[in-house]
């Protein structure tokens, strides 16, 4: 009864994210990108390295007298597995883990209507623990990648970053922004103050003088740097800003200058977003 229970538990996520699946894929994973294992790595307070030693097909719940056929909430072209999975390294977790552990996961079929082969692959999972031991949580339907020496250093990298002193924080949007016109016609000064989960402090600093391109710079923290630079793509920084940053300036940060300076805060705003580029999420 205690492994029907915990199967029970971690098939419920399952249901109600259904519509969030994916289409179906062939087996050959794409180049991971940093955004999308970054959104894995920051919902995912376990990391595992494992390799899968066994499966087994997830009965959907029965339907009901007079009730239409239920598919439980698998997608059309996926199969809902219970996995088995040895842990050949524990990347992060808050707790212990035991050498074998268990989960559900929807696996994408083949053109065929098959199952790819699964037994001994090794494979990254994002995941949370549950109260039995030994069972753990995919944090979204498609937390068990493909293990390959990229992703593993990708995950690892990223789990490092969001540890590192001063690590930037997830933004949440924009508080005020200010400009102050330069000396000279065209010249002048932008700041854009962020809202933060912890109430961390991010600021973006855009300056323009004549006769050289604008220059902007975040600033994390307290201190700002004039000579900083903008952040390099694939940084936890960099997906911070570029994947939190909304896609304008909120009416309410500008109201307290005028409107000629609140359309040059808006400017410098879009160039800054304009310079971050795509957050690279894949598309929904």
């Amino acid at each position: 009864m205690t492994f029907l229970y915990a199967v029970a538990a971690l098939y419920a996520p399952f249901c109600a994210a259904a519509q969030q699946l994916p289409a179906p894929v062939e087996a050959a994973p794409p180049a991971p990108t940093y955004s999308e294992f970054a959104d894995l790595v920051v919902a995912a307070p376990v990391l595992i390295d494992a390799t899968i030693r066994s499966t087994a097909k997830v009965k959907p719940p029965e339907s009901g007298p007079g009730e239409p056929p239920r598919s439980g909430g698998v997608q059309p072209g996926y199969a809902r597995l219970y996995v088995e999975a040895e842990v050949s390294a524990l990347i992060r977790s808050p707790d212990p883990l035991p050498p074998l552990v268990g989960y559900v996961v929807d696996i994408p079929l083949d053109r065929a209507g098959r199952l790819p082969k699964l037994k001994r692959l090794r494979v990254l999972l994002f995941a949370r623990t549950t109260r039995t031991p030994g069972q753990i949580q995919l944090v979204r339907t498609d937390a068990q990648r493909y293990w390959n020496p990229e992703a593993d250093a990708l995950t690892r990298r990223i789990a490092t970053e969001l540890v590192a002193p001063g690590a930037a924080p997830a933004i949440t949007g924009v508080a005020t922004a200010f400009h102050t016109p330069g000396a000279l016609p065209g010249e002048g000064e932008t700041q854009i103050f962020l809202t933060t989960e912890g109430d961390s402090r991010i600021s973006l600093n855009i300056t323009r003088k004549q006769g050289q391109p604008p220059r902007w710079s975040p600033a994390v923290g307290d201190v700002v740097d004039d000579a900083a630079a903008p952040p390099a793509h694939d940084t936890l920084l960099w997906y911070r800003l570029a994947c939190g940053l909304p896609a304008a300036l909120p009416e309410t940060s500008t109201a307290g200058i005028t409107p000629e300076e609140a359309e040059l805060a808006r400017a410098d705003y879009r160039f800054v977003l304009e310079s971050l580029g795509s957050c690279g999420r894949p598309p929904a």
